[in-house]
Order: structure tokens, then C-alpha cells, then sequence
């Protein structure tokens, strides 16, 4: 399968992000990069779920980033659906391991899917006419990734062990992203497995039936991945 990926959209969080294209039908995937940046008016668009979930949230930093990926997130599928970022209305469809409605975030009337990811200073937004997951995550402290590598699939552990310490942060971080990415694509969450589906530490992500898996390139020090349902031919951008 042919995958093509053009720049990521880097965005002031808070801005109106217009799409160059409407939402395609070929399966293509549209990915947007936000920056944290003060976004008081993003609280305005925020519904009461979102709200108690910015509430509930000790740090100053995190509710910043909160409100930048959700406000961020709101105007732009409000420009999709040609309607005011507020009055975009977000439902849950059902999970996929027990059939409780706590699956996967989507939109109501569906047409459009969507993922969402944040890490530190950026934001990145995955559109697409079919099931979509993105994730992006800064590079972890060398003790960290260490720590939780254990958590991989099998196949995975193995290639971390064998990899030079200079090289495990990134490596693992890359990983972690193509997992989390096609984990959020299917539904599942961590709830999922890291040890369930393998994806590789490699330069290049491991096929996962039913799924493409792009790595994403955001910037040193970071790892993001995209994965797509299987469909027609996928181009990103």
C-alpha cells in the first residue's frame, strides 16, 4: 500500500485552522500539529464533561494543555462540519473488549473520525473519513523507558535489550507511539495490551493486519505515529 506523507500543519492553538480540502473520501488523512500556547477562549468551547475533566486537573501546565488540545480540536472539526466550534457534540461509541460506552471518542452523526494526542508542548489532531488513532510522546528519561519496556510485546523486549543504551529512549519512544496510535484506532486503549500486537523498534513500523502504521516526524526529542484502518489506497496530508 502507497503512503504518502507531507509536512505536518504546525498551528497557534486558538487560531481558526482552515483545511486546504474538504474531508476526502479516498481514505486520505489529514494531520494537524498544534503548540500550546494561552487560549482563555477555548474554555467558552469546552462542554460539561470537558470541563469537569479541565477541573479535575492539578497543574497549571496540564489544564493549559488541556485546553489547547480540546479548544484546538474544536474549531477545527467545527470547520469540517461547517458549524461553531461550541456547538460541536462529542459521543462515545461502545468498547470494543466489553461493549461499554467508554470506546473510542467520536462525533455524533458520525462521517468524520478523529484522534487526539498531546505531549508536553504539542498537539497532534488526526482527521479522516474511516477509524484513525494518533499519538505523539517526548522522549521519556532513560530510567523510564527502561522501566516500562518490560510492558512490550515479547519480540519488542528482546529488540530493546539488545539495542545500545544511547539508543534505547528513542527507540522505545517510537514504539510506544505506534502502539498507542493503533490501540486509540481500534478502540481499545492500553486496556488493549502492550504486549498483545507487535510493531517494531525498528526505523519502520511493523504491518499490523488490518492497519497502516506511519511513523509521523514532529521534531527531535519526539515520536508520533498515525494508524488508519484499512481501505483504499492511503495518502497523509
Amino acid at each position: 500500500m502507497t503512503m504518502e506523507i507531507s509536512p505536518v500543519r504546525v498551528l497557534r492553538a486558538g487560531a481558526a485552522p482552515e483545511p486546504t480540502v474538504p474531508l476526502p473520501a479516498d481514505g486520505s488523512v489529514a494531520l494537524w500539529l498544534l503548540r500550546v500556547a494561552e487560549d482563555p477562549g477555548a474554555h467558552d468551547l469546552l462542554d460539561a464533561e470537558e470541563r469537569r475533566r479541565w477541573k479535575a486537573l492539578v497543574r497549571e501546565g496540564d489544564r493549559a494543555r488541556y485546553l489547547a488540545a480540546h479548544g484546538g480540536l474544536r474549531r477545527l472539526l467545527g470547520r469540517y462540519l461547517d458549524v461553531p466550534a461550541g456547538e460541536v457534540v462529542f459521543v462515545r461509541e461502545d468498547c470494543p473488549l466489553c461493549g461499554g460506552p467508554h470506546g473510542r471518542p467520536a462525533l455524533r452523526g458520525g462521517g468524520i473520525h478523529f484522534s487526539l494526542s498531546h505531549s508536553r508542548d504539542l498537539v497532534l489532531v488526526g482527521v479522516a473519513a474511516r477509524p484513525v488513532g494518533v499519538d505523539v510522546e517526548a522522549y521519556p528519561e532513560a530510567e523510564v523507558a527502561d522501566l516500562v519496556a518490560v510492558s512490550l510485546h515479547p519480540r519488542e523486549r528482546e529488540e530493546f535489550a539488545l539495542l545500545p543504551e544511547d539508543a534505547r529512549q528513542a527507540a522505545f519512544t517510537r514504539c510506544w507511539a505506534r502502539k498507542e496510535a493503533y490501540l486509540k484506532g481500534t478502540g481499545e486503549g492500553l486496556a488493549g495490551g502492550l504486549e498483545r500486537t507487535y510493531v517494531g523498534l525498528g526505523p519502520d513500523p511493523s504491518a499490523v493486519p488490518g492497519w497502516s502504521l506511519t511513523d509521523v516526524p514532529v521534531g527531535a526529542s519526539f515520536a508520533a505515529a498515525v494508524a488508519v484502518a484499512d481501505g483504499p489506497e492511503i495518502r497523509l496530508g
